[in-house]
């Protein structure tokens, strides 16, 4: 039986983690090497480290931070924020990165994921989609969800897995930062599509949600921020709760 993930994300801007609501409203929480450090001791799977404003803003990446965050932590670590050619692949990876997501810069040039897959492997490759419902189509947005693209994202998903991307996370708008479950009907759409590991991001307010996510979904993970670094939810606890309920995980 596959084993299920736990993991947070470091929504990062101006150097400081940050966390809004549906995409909006963000207010400042926390610096990102402590918060990377606690994760990395807590029993988290996976760290995600989200560089939020970088595309938004037409600007790299910043790598002092991931850098040092990267020193602290000693577990998967995917980072994504500008990310629009081979060479900021590059530059990702040797700055500590083990996965490097792609969004926006996917979105503009799609031949990305391709040349990225074939230097580095699929397996190095994430997708990130940041998906809003309209005219009762689940439809992407880029540039930190600001921007409608008029893309499909059941066709995107497919055409992102096709070119080679080795992961998907799937960020809900509609449900992020709100706590009230994740958008099982929406992940179900997508896992429908595609046979690549999936990240459901977007819409935990309790352990029980992992727990829905788990059992209604045929997903790899569940991606969360806001409950994790306020201490809402602590990942040990969740981890040994999602365990007794018939959820294979990493203890």
């Amino acid at each position: 039986m596959i084993t299920k993930r736990i993991i947070p994300c470091l929504d990062v801007r101006d150097g400081r983690v940050v966390k809004g609501v549906n995409f909006e409203n963000v207010r400042d929480l926390e610096d990102p090497v402590e918060l990377a450090e606690y994760y990395n001791a807590s029993g988290a799977d996976e760290l995600v480290f989200y560089d939020i404003t970088a595309s938004f803003e037409n600007r790299p990446l910043f790598l002092d931070i991931l850098e040092r965050v990267a020193s602290r932590v000693f577990i998967p670590l995917t980072v994504g924020g500008s990310i629009n050619s081979v060479e900021d692949f590059e530059r990702v990876l040797k700055a500590g990165a083990d996965k490097v997501s792609v969004n926006s810069g996917a979105l503009k040039r799609p031949e990305l994921i391709d040349e990225a897959a074939r230097k580095y492997g699929s397996q190095c490759v994430v997708l990130s989609m940041d998906v809003r419902r309209a005219d009762d189509k689940f439809m992407v947005f880029s540039l930190g969800g600001r921007q409608a693209t008029g893309r499909d994202a059941l066709d995107w998903v497919v055409e992102g897995v096709n070119r080679g991307a080795g992961e998907i996370v799937l960020n809900s708008i509609d449900t992020d930062g709100v706590r009230g479950g994740f958008d099982i009907e929406m992940l179900k759409a997508v896992e429908a599509l595609v046979n690549v590991p999936i990240i459901a991001s977007g819409g935990a307010g309790k352990m029980e949600d992992f727990l829905a996510l788990f059992n209604e979904t045929g997903v790899d993970a569940g991606l969360a921020a806001s409950i994790f670094h306020t201490k809402q939810v602590e990942i040990a606890v969740l981890k040994r709760y999602l365990t007794d309920n018939g959820v294979n995980m990493r203890i």
